[in-house]
């Protein structure tokens, strides 16, 4: 690992792999809290490293300091999953194998809830990390692949790793857009047509609102040669997410389809068909909606905003008895979820329940207000009041 002021997340971290490894090297690059001492308290040792602007010497730094044949990368917002840690001592046991990728569940994210990423890897002195922000392996592995064509690189399909740094509150903490565009920008002036900056740093800027720069650099990213194919859906995927702003939606579901069609782990396409679905449902294409929104419940039946979207598609098709049940599956997965409450008050309202109605549209409001959605908030307040309703 490496890290800096991370004191209050980091014992999460380190708690969930003490007893799954057999030696922890953290990298510290100047935290002026507790860090470092709740470090050595679980045992780990510590290393300093002067800041300079860059993730992927700061990794290199610390992988110097590994003793073991193999490496586990993880950041303080993550943590290890117990579930995966069998089958991660099983694949390391495979002597062929170089790099195992793992599945990380990305808490909080606003779109895709699933990333592949390559942290689990044999200790070898030609795997090093490269980019200075989404600093990673894949480059050095590439080469060394076609070197020594003996080694393979594989995927496990369960979730390994959880991160929790997609938050709103821990992004604004952190100002991570701000490091990461600088980052992604100056490495492109020297990396113009590299695939995998257009996509990352693409949509980042769709992120931002600057929407047609961010098209400009994914569609460059589609132009360039030998595209693997997880870049490949990252660039249709934001495309789509592009084109779904400017409300131009032929190109949009075109890019959706196009990534659903990558050939990548099925848990890592249900953003794009959540997004697809939403499209379809905005256009009264409702059968394809409901296959779409029940895709992504097949692939991952604990995805709250799956059965949200489902049950706003069961309203539309005047199925209001489905509606209410996928809305409550919702709010069971997720008890802060304040649009599901709200849907699921209209829906009573509609079948005459007034009662859970208005529990539910009360629960919606404090939801909001709770998560800083006064403007949410008090539009639902006002439209209940003209109603004759007080809440």
């Amino acid at each position: 690992m490496i890290v800096k002021n991370e004191e209050a997340s980091l014992p999460q971290c380190l708690r969930s792999v003490k007893d799954a490894v057999d030696e922890m090297v953290i990298v510290d690059t100047g935290s002026c809290d507790r860090t470092v001492e709740l470090a050595q308290e679980f045992g780990a040792r510590v290393y300093h490293f002067e800041w300079c602007n860059d993730f992927s010497v700061a990794r290199n730094e610390a992988l110097n300091y590994v003793e073991g044949k193999w490496v586990l990368v993880l950041d303080a917002d993550e943590v290890l999953t117990p579930e995966i840690v069998p089958q991660l001592k099983q694949a390391i046991a495979v002597e062929r194998n170089l790099v195992i990728n793992l599945v990380r569940q990305e808490v909080g994210a606003s779109q895709s809830p699933y990333s592949l990423v390559s942290r689990l890897f044999r200790k070898h002195p030609q795997i090093l990390f490269s980019r200075p922000y989404h600093a990673m392996i894949d480059d050095s592995v590439q080469v060394l692949v076609q070197r020594e064509p003996q080694w393979q690189v594989i995927s496990l399909s369960t979730v390994a790793i959880q991160h929790y740094g997609y938050q709103p509150g821990v992004i604004a903490a952190l100002d991570k857009y701000t490091r990461a565009r600088q980052a992604m920008e100056s490495y492109l002036k020297n990396h113009p047509h590299d695939a995998y900056v257009c996509s990352k740093l693409g949509a980042l800027y769709i992120q931002l609102n600057q929407v047609s720069e961010g098209i400009e650099l994914l569609e460059r990213g589609l132009r360039a040669t030998s595209v693997e194919a997880p870049v490949l859906y990252e660039l249709h995927y934001h495309l789509g997410n592009a084109y779904t702003r400017l409300k131009n939606l032929e190109p949009a579901v075109e890019h959706y389809q196009s990534a659903i069609q990558q050939p990548i782990l099925l848990s890592l396409k249900l953003g794009s068909y959540n997004n697809l679905g939403n499209l379809l449902l905005g256009v009264g294409n409702l059968n394809h909606a409901k296959m779409a929104y029940e895709t992504t419940l097949k692939i991952d039946p604990s995805f709250a905003a799956g059965h949200n979207n489902l049950g706003m598609t069961w309203k539309a098709l005047g199925q209001l008895e489905a509606a209410i049940a996928s809305y409550q599956t919702a709010i069971q997965l997720n008890p802060e979820y304040a649009d599901a409450y709200q849907n699921l008050g209209v829906v009573l309202l509609k079948l005459g329940k007034l009662p859970e109605s208005l529990a539910a549209f009360r629960n919606a409001i404090a939801l909001h207000e709770a998560q800083n959605n006064q403007a949410e908030a008090q539009r639902l307040r006002l439209g209940l009041q003209e109603m004759g309703f007080q809440v």
